[in-house]
């Protein structure tokens, strides 16, 4: 499970698509920034990937120590 900090500075009552914040992953250097819904989204969804990732690729680097 992933958690992340999420802040919104600005956004349109008409439009809720229209947002500007950021987002910082718990555990992680640094934020990200959006300025709309789909930006926020594609964040969410690249971080998810690349924590899957790595976990898998730590998780093989575990297994090679176990072996030696």
């Amino acid at each position: 499970m992933e958690n992340y900090v999420l802040r919104i500075y600005r956004r349109e009552k008409n439009d809720p698509r229209i947002l500007v914040g950021v987002v910082e992953e718990v555990g992680v250097d640094g934020n990200k920034a959006f300025s709309n819904l789909d930006e926020l989204w594609f964040i969410l969804n690249s971080s998810k990937a690349e924590t899957t990732k790595n976990k898998k690729r730590n998780k093989s680097s575990n297994e090679k120590r176990v072996k030696e």
